[in-house]
């Protein structure tokens, strides 16, 4: 599998742009008039300030405590890195929070708190409770962590999770169920030894012990060796637990017939010889990060009857903490639970390893560009299945009301799957399955415009990201000043630069260009200014010629000069039936809009012509198309003759006999909302069309553009469809992560 390159500079950019931080607070409410702000605020926020000091459970209905998660760290552990302080972890602490809202949609807070001492860490936490519906503990180094998760677990009235110790162990017990179903072995027979005496190697070994696991089969190693009954040296409370009565003292003794390998230690912990020496069907889940304690093509080599998992992407069967920690504060907070026990991350774990059993959805097996299917290399879901959200709440939150940890038990389970499975972006998949398709098709991408650095910067991330080879146009000294001047000069060796001085193709460019032109009024010095000097032509014709598998340009000239360019090489406007198409992508919906491009005022035909290319691009970006021809006018009224043309646009898709969904003409609540489509059962929409095919150019681009500055919808195009080659134009103002977007779906062609 392609490894995903991030630098320094990438990583600190994506900090920067387009505002500091990963996330900003929003209103849900309406805070526009005097009445909105009286009842948002006083004096109409008195009325449920009263309900709540009469019934305390009532937060729950009139605050956003249910659905709020405080993410609280130190900074004594932070990742890998050790002790780098409390404002130093606050960028991990962000991340933390959107995965919380991008997997489970639950709202977090980051909070770091400064200080080492333990009493004044919980005390701030515990005064912190009424907040908040639960409470992550992150990064936060041994014993310390102990102490501070069991007092906070005593003291307070709502669930605190450490996901150091816990996520790592739920994970790691939804594996093994699947590794030992896989063995035929059962947990209650099988030796275990674990190398990692920390937080999460001690919660491995306690959840796994609570799941069946006998305690005389547990051996536990540190960096001293076998944790034995009667050891003295290193020892605590939390390893003491775990002693046992054993001859061995050495990991390499413990391995000895071992069936089970778990591993959060260093990379290098575990030899080949090791591994040789475990039971058949081992099981080794060598989880250090960011390298593994023995990679899987090392134990592959001595065993290959091994079924490894690693806490890596690159490999199969990652321990992903993000698969457990958003979903069982998910199940918690639906059911206003005191607490996360251990019943419920039992219920996580086996709701995990359940769903690995089952076919894997299409949209899965397109985002990772392969086919999954249980399976050695498949004992853990992927983090990015859908089916995650409405499959492993449920059963936590079912674990929670049999042990009586709900304060507010789910009646109808079925009902609360459904709200769970409505409740998540699509447009996340679908822009990560086109990811996958575009480093799959591993397209070499033209950038036309190598004196921007926007550009640049998208040209080395397509570069690093694993998605292709980028071709950047410019002259040599110049690409490299941009570059040095952008904080990345090492990335000139990286890109592919190219120019008409240093192709070889020249003559075969100017040739072809003029057997296009000549009957245009081009002689040949026209012709050698244009394939030589100008790189919107020159890109086109790389195009064109096969040196390239798709272009993206846009980001230093008006489109009107693109097309006209293009134009030269390609077929790419209103005879041809080129168009324009342009993703809105808005509050977990995307829509799209055409022809925002190519055609000024088409009339019927011109419009079905833009219908089927946009269905194309919907198709192909993984949505079913439903179409509407929009206007001022809804089936008829009010009468106006600019409107015909829209219902027209349909009759011409009738003629056609078209498999997709359309109707007009109609004005956009109507198309879009489905309390306003009811008043129209007679339409052909079975929901909210998808497409927007407007009158005119004119109003696509207006209302691309008031939805991108109004509304703040993230604008991908427009997409230019109808076209011989892979060809996107991105807009003047877009930024270089826009551009990279362009460059993907080029790479995927969905035009």
């Amino acid at each position: 599998m392609t490894k995903n390159r991030v630098t320094a500079e990438e990583a600190l950019a994506f900090h920067l742009e387009p505002t500091p931080g990963k996330f900003e607070v929003t209103a849900t409410v309406p805070m526009t008039t005097q009445r909105d702000l009286s009842l948002a605020y006083s004096p109409g926020v008195a009325v449920p300030c009263e309900a709540i000091s009469q019934n305390p459970e009532t937060a729950y209905d009139y605050t956003n405590k249910g659905n709020l998660v405080a993410v609280v760290s130190n900074g004594t552990a932070v990742l890998g890195l050790g002790n780098l302080g409390a404002l130093a972890s606050k960028p991990v602490m962000e991340g933390k929070a959107v995965l919380f809202k991008r997997f489970a949609d639950v709202n977090s807070i980051d909070i770091e708190l400064d200080t080492e001492d333990t009493d004044a860490f919980i005390n701030a936490v515990k005064l912190m409770g009424p907040t908040f519906g639960g409470i992550n503990l992150e990064d936060i180094k041994a014993p310390e962590c102990f102490i501070i998760e069991q007092r906070l677990k005593d003291e307070m009235d709502i669930p605190v999770f450490h996901d150091d110790q816990h996520g790592t162990a739920v994970i790691c017990a939804a594996g093994l169920i699947n590794a030992l179903h896989l063995s035929d072995k059962k947990i209650e027979d099988v030796r275990i030894v674990l190398n990692g005496a920390g937080a999460a190697g001690i919660a491995c070994l306690e959840l796994l012990k609570a799941m069946g696991a006998r305690h005389q089969n547990c051996i536990m190693c540190d960096t001293k060796g076998v944790i034995y009954q009667g050891r003295a040296e290193g020892m605590n409370q939390w390893k003491s637990g775990h002693a046992v009565a054993t001859e061995a003292r050495t990991l390499e003794d413990a391995m000895k017939g071992a069936d089970v390998f778990l591993g959060v230690s260093v990379k290098g912990a575990v030899t080949e010889a090791m591994i040789a020496s475990m039971a058949d069907d081992p099981v080794i889940f060598a989880m250090a990060n960011p390298d593994p304690e023995i990679t899987p093509e090392e134990a592959h080599a001595v065993r290959a009857d091994a079924i490894v998992a690693t806490g890596r992407s690159d490999y199969p069967n990652q321990v992903n903490n993000v698969l457990g920690f958003p979903y069982l504060f998910r199940g918690a907070l639906d059911i206003h639970a005191r607490a996360i026990n251990d019943e419920m991350k039992i219920a996580c774990a086996h709701a995990l390893a359940a769903l690995a059993r089952e076919d894997v959805p299409d949209e899965v097996a397109l985002a990772y560009g392969k086919n999954l299917s249980f399976g050695r290399d498949y004992i853990i879901p992927t983090p990015f299945d859908p089916r995650l959200i409405h499959r492993v709440p449920p059963a936590v939150a079912k674990a929670g009301m049999d042990t009586g940890a709900a304060r507010r038990p789910i009646i109808d389970m079925e009902a609360y799957e459904l709200s769970l499975k409505t409740r998540m972006d699509p447009t996340a998949s679908i822009l990560r399955g086109i990811n996958a398709r575009a480093r799959a098709n591993q397209a070499r991408m033209i950038f036309a415009e190598g004196d921007d650095a926007r550009v640049l910067r998208a040209a080395v991330m397509y570069q690093r990201s694993g998605l292709g080879k980028a071709l950047v146009v410019g002259r040599k000294e110049d690409v490299k000043d941009k570059l040095e001047q952008a904080g990345m000069p090492d990335a000139v060796r990286e890109i592919e630069i190219v120019n008409a001085a240093n192709t070889t193709h020249l003559d075969t460019y100017k040739d072809f260009l003029y057997s296009r032109l000549n009957r245009g009024g081009f002689d040949a010095q026209d012709i050698h200014r244009l394939a030589a000097r100008d790189r919107h032509v020159f890109s086109a014709l790389m195009l064109a010629h096969g040196h390239g598998d798709g272009l993206v340009t846009g980001a230093t000239r008006k489109s009107a000069h693109i097309m006209d360019r293009i134009n030269h090489v390609f077929d790419a406007d209103v005879k041809s039936g080129a168009a324009g198409i342009t993703a809105i992508l808005h509050k977990g919906r995307i829509v799209f809009i055409a022809d925002t491009l190519v055609q000024e005022w088409p009339d019927e035909e011109d419009l079905a012509n833009i219908a089927e290319r946009a269905a194309t691009v919907a198709r192909n970006m993984g949505l079913e198309p439903r179409v509407a021809f929009v206007s001022f006018s809804t089936f008829g009224y009010p009468v106006s003759e600019r409107a015909t043309k829209m219902a027209d646009a349909a009759k011409v898709l009738d003629a056609r006999g078209v498999t997709f969904e359309y109707e007009g003409e109609m004005t956009v609540d109507v198309a879009m909302n489905t309390t306003v489509q009811a008043s129209y059962p007679f339409s052909r929409l079975t929901g909210p069309a998808n497409i927007l095919v407007v009158p005119a150019r004119h109003s696509a681009s207006i209302s691309v553009k008031l939805m991108q500055e109004m509304a703040g919808a993230t604008v991908i195009g427009p997409i230019l469809s109808g076209v011989d080659r892979s060809i996107q134009i991105c807009s003047t103002g877009a930024t270089a992560n826009d551009i990279l977007n362009m460059a993907v779906l080029a790479a995927c062609k969905v035009g």
